[in-house]
């Protein structure tokens, strides 16, 4: 029987740590004044007819904290990183200087970075929102045990709410450091 709620409660808890990766992975994507390689993560280059992440054509690299180079592994296809770049619509402007794409990234205005961190928050909401339906799921499946004791669900309905605590705690901390990092000038 014990087994039963220990799988839930562990498959609750991989549960809320994937959202917790996934809200760290967004959070990459948002950007926080320097220049990095995850802020092409999403750019999609047309690669002989496919669209092709732009990692798999080109080396993206950051030489410092303004500019971001892409250099392509095969020299046609500067024009179509460059387009592709343009595509993505992320307020980059890329220049070619017939080796690599350059892109210099603009500092961020006060109101820039008061937008992201309300996106930042925005996606700490939603991932708050997916420890409450781990919490609810988990919770419904313990419920659903026949053959368990009432003491042995609520003591495992009262891990699980300690498992949603720690982790919306997590989470707190994780927006923190986030917003404390785009608002740094």
């Amino acid at each position: 029987m014990n087994e039963e709620i220990t799988f839930i409660l562990d498959s609750t808890k991989e549960s809320m740590n994937g959202t917790i990766d996934h809200l760290v992975k967004a959070f990459a994507k948002i950007r926080a004044g320097k220049a990095s390689p995850i802020m092409l993560s999403s750019v999609m280059v047309d690669y002989y007819g496919s669209q092709t992440p732009l990692s798999q054509v080109a080396n993206v690299t950051t030489p410092d904290a303004r500019t971001i180079t892409v250099q392509p592994w095969e020299k046609n296809m500067l024009q179509p990183i460059e387009k592709a770049i343009m595509i993505a619509n992320l307020g980059f402007n890329p220049m070619n200087n017939g080796d690599f794409v350059i892109i210099s990234v603009p500092p961020l205005t006060e109101e820039r970075r008061r937008d992201l961190a309300k996106q930042a928050k925005s996606e700490a909401e939603d991932a708050k929102v997916g420890i409450r339906n781990a919490r609810q799921e988990a919770n419904k499946d313990i419920r659903a045990l026949d053959d368990a004791s009432e003491d042995l669900k609520k003591n495992a309905e009262a891990d699980i709410q300690e498992l949603t605590n720690k982790f919306s705690k997590k989470i707190e901390e994780v927006l923190a450091v986030k917003e404390a990092e785009i608002m740094k000038v």
